[in-house]
């Protein structure tokens, strides 16, 4: 018999949705990252950037190795090398990079110190990643490039914030120069994976600040958010979520002061298929919609779900699973995700070919399709 993680995921895949005329649709799936004996991995846990059509994203570049079917495929005891990859045309052509400047100190990279100088965070070519070093207690790094990730300052060590761990992946919102919101996954009081915040700093990062909890403790773990601005007022996190071996799901906070205070919004994915969850990538589009990607493990998809609701109720009501592609395995997704300036999206993730083989990175671009609701403005 099935779990009940996996039959909410194979229902969400078979109900009639938005892939009639003027729905979304897939136009092209690309291969960012394969290498022999190698596994692309977990595009979320580094980030994303975009400035018109040239697109970087991290991901990492660990080892293969066969293990039994309900573990990772990869040997833990070699590094997971940090990789970005870029695009100059929109996410049909990548190359892979592998800049010095971004080795933390255990792969031959510089120590880490103490960020002395603040940073500039609407500067043109700014890019920002915040690390966590394996484990939900922490400590966590901080990288920082003002030419689109050519090269790298740091790492720095990122603050504690009172805690007894911070696991940081790149989740932030540039508020001006030297103000930005970060959103991290602190260890709860238990010592265990995690609670997510919303950290500050307003003065280049040379301090930082917890503003708040997005959420109560969780009885499993919440962590890993992915978060937008809708208005000067109003911030929206979503956040992957694990309650026990078949319960997992994507649950959406809303802030309507600023991120000081946060209430739980939706449920915009009620399962992500179990095996632990998958992260969620969420991105407000050009015409006002929201869009959220993710991995359902058990049906070896990557999906998507765009927010049907207008203005101030979007958030509230989610369209149909749109399934952007199907892999070989549960090891799959980890999406992050960005429009172009065409209106199309590009959609990053982890990928199983086949399950005899190493792991890829992979695109998938995207039509979202006309908005469902008039939004108004």
């Amino acid at each position: 018999m099935k779990s009940l993680s996996a039959a909410l995921c194979m229902l969400a895949a078979i109900l009639p949705g938005a892939h009639g005329d003027g729905g979304p649709s897939v136009i092209e799936h690309v291969t960012v990252y394969k290498e022999a004996g190698r596994y692309g991995g977990w595009p979320a846990n580094h980030g994303i950037w975009s400035w018109g059509n040239e697109i970087v994203v991290g991901f990492s570049a660990a080892w293969y190795q066969k293990k039994s079917p309900d573990r990772h495929q990869y040997d833990s005891s070699k590094p997971e090398e940090p990789r970005l990859a870029r695009s100059l045309d929109g996410g049909h052509t990548w190359t892979v990079e592998a800049p010095a400047s971004l080795l933390p100190p255990e792969q031959g990279g510089r120590a880490v110190t103490r960020l002395g100088e603040a940073m500039d965070f609407e500067h043109p070519g700014f890019a920002m990643t915040l690390r966590l070093t394996g484990t939900n207690q922490g400590p966590s790094r901080l990288f920082y490039s003002y030419d689109r990730g050519i090269t790298w300052h740091g790492p720095y060590d990122f603050p504690m914030l009172g805690q007894t761990g911070i696991a940081a992946r790149t989740d932030y919102i540039v508020n001006g120069r030297r103000d930005a919101f970060v959103f991290l996954t602190a260890a709860k009081t238990n010592g265990r994976e995690g609670r997510p915040l919303c950290a500050r700093t307003v003065d280049g990062g040379l301090t930082w600040s917890l503003v708040s909890w997005i959420g109560e403790e969780p009885a499993g773990f919440a962590i890993m958010p992915s978060s937008v601005r809708i208005s000067p007022d109003r911030l929206l996190s979503a956040i992957r979520v694990h309650q026990d071996a078949d319960h997992d799901w994507i649950d959406l906070y809303q802030s309507l002061d600023n991120g000081t205070h946060w209430k739980y919004l939706a449920r915009p994915v009620p399962s992500t298929g179990g095996h632990g969850g998958n992260p969620p990538s969420l991105i407000r589009l050009r015409d006002g919609r929201l869009c959220l990607t993710y991995g359902c493990r058990e049906a070896h998809e990557i999906r998507a779900r765009i927010a049907n609701g207008a203005p101030p109720d979007d958030g509230r009501v989610w369209g149909e699973d749109i399934v952007l592609r199907r892999g070989a395995t549960w090891e799959i997704g980890y999406t992050r995700t960005v429009q172009r300036p065409d209106g199309k999206i590009v959609t990053v993730y982890y990928y199983p070919e086949s399950a005899e083989s190493g792991r890829t990175i992979e695109v998938t671009i995207w039509d979202p399709g006309g908005a469902v609701h008039e939004l108004r403005r």
